[in-house]
């Protein structure tokens, strides 16, 4: 007997091993994410009057990475939900954005995007707790970055 697999029946068996492989849990739930924009520089103070210097939990991990920079400024801050196998664009700035794509089991996939160009990808797993920095260099000898981490 020759039996060939139909569309439909293909279709039932990837959702099958998706749910054996996420957790019938993990594809709805979501993974609410905090982003903030970051710039790195040697200067005491920001020229922008609105940036802030970062909380110590995202300076302390900042100083813990080899980076050069001896102050880190807020730019932005945004939060946002991403359902898994879901992706989200968010803007940071008028030049910088991010694309988010929620992997399951706490594993995230961020896209960086400076300017209209890839500027750095970064697949990792993203507990509640941990941070997630991935940036670029800017004018000046600073930085900027993104600092991506999980909230309630």
């Amino acid at each position: 007997m020759n039996r060939r697999l139909t569309p439909t029946l293909v279709g039932y068996l990837l959702l099958l091993g998706l749910v054996a492989a996420v957790g019938p849990q993990g594809l709805a739930a979501e993974m609410k994410l905090e982003a903030q924009l970051i710039w790195g520089a040697n200067e005491e103070k920001s020229p922008d009057p609105s940036h802030k210097a970062v909380s110590g939990e995202v300076s302390k991990k900042l100083k813990s990475l080899p980076f050069k920079w001896k102050n880190y400024f807020e730019v932005n801050r945004q939060q946002f939900a991403v359902t898994v196998l879901g992706v989200k664009k968010v803007a940071m700035s008028k030049e910088c954005e991010i694309v988010a794509r929620n992997l399951g089991n706490t594993k995230v996939e961020v896209v960086l995007i400076g300017k209209g160009e890839q500027i750095g990808k970064i697949t990792q797993a993203l507990p509640k707790g941990e941070l997630l920095v991935i940036g670029g260099n800017a004018p000046n000898f600073s930085a900027w970055f993104v600092v991506l981490k999980q909230v309630e």
